[in-house]
């Protein structure tokens, strides 16, 4: 029975392939696929209903939650030998080079190119190059001078900052390798009013990551924040606690304490749990999420 591969690629590209065999796949090895007019070599990154999940949530036309099986068409040929691998790393040693030679020639047909990476088919019927620019670029009679040097079909892909990061890979700020390049399942829109939410600092250059672009993780750690503060009082409302009337300064969600300052000016740090209590004694308090 077929069952569905996640390969991946040289610069955390990821696709989805066949197994027609008995015997299982192994995590991270290497393996021969058929692509477009060749073939490829990558390796496996999840195999099973882990990757049968993450095809039918990635691909358009895939309707998993109907039941029907993802559709995935193309096979995984083979494992990959020795002689696979010393191919695929000597193609891979090139690609700086190459990189720099078609920066070279951009150079001199008068585009505004930067050549972000280029990555070789394994079988070297393909080349693959990813570039970034301001705007479009027609670069159709440098493909025909790059097909006539490298003697292969040539693709010129343009990427943006956010996936030109993911492809080259990084240490972000936190100290940590990218979001975009290790887990993170796809690249989403990430605005302003996200760091708002946060009560983080408005400043772009404080919430943002190595590709120059709002850091990711102010998209997929909304939701937490959102969810968070509802349990918590709105920050400037006023609260009839055991104290009496103090409106609210600040909130610390991670360390669940609520900054309040009385009408006098005196300040106080309760906690959370504490502050509950004092609002469903005191007359006419309310819970702190209203």
């Amino acid at each position: 029975m077929n069952s569905v591969v996640e390969v991946r690629f040289k610069g955390n590209r990821k696709e989805y392939f066949l197994w027609p065999f008995d015997d299982a796949l192994a995590l991270h090895e290497a393996v021969i696929v058929e692509v477009e007019r060749g073939h490829d070599y990558g390796r496996v990154s999840a195999t099973g209903a882990t990757a049968e999940r993450k095809c039918g949530g990635g691909c358009h036309g895939c309707s998993l939650a109907e039941g029907a099986p993802p559709a995935v068409e193309r096979k995984i040929v083979r494992r990959a030998g020795a002689d696979d691998t010393r191919t695929a790393d000597q193609l891979h040693s090139e690609e700086e080079s190459v990189r720099r030679a078609v920066g070279e020639r951009a150079e001199a047909h008068g585009l505004a190119m930067k050549m972000s990476d280029a990555e070789w088919q394994w079988d070297r019927r393909k080349l693959t190059i990813y570039f970034t620019a301001e705007q479009r670029v027609d670069f159709r009679a440098l493909v025909r001078d790059l097909a006539s040097v490298f003697h292969a079909r040539i693709e010129l892909r343009q990427i943006g900052a956010r996936d030109e990061a993911k492809r080259l890979d990084g240490v972000g700020r936190c100290g940590r390798q990218y979001c975009c390049s290790s887990w993170l399942p796809e690249l989403r829109p990430v605005s302003l009013a996200l760091a708002k939410d946060q009560h983080l600092s408005l400043n772009p250059s404080q919430i943002s990551g190595g590709c120059g672009r709002l850091l990711c993780c102010l998209r997929y750690e909304h939701d937490f924040y959102v969810q968070a503060r509802k349990r918590f009082p709105k920050e400037g409302k006023l609260l009839r606690t055991a104290v009496g009337l103090e409106r609210v300064l600040a909130v610390d969600i991670f360390r669940e304490r609520v900054t309040l300052q009385a009408e006098s000016g005196d300040a106080r740090v309760v906690a959370l749990e504490r502050l509950t209590s004092e609002l469903e004694a005191a007359v006419g308090g309310k819970p702190p999420g209203a």
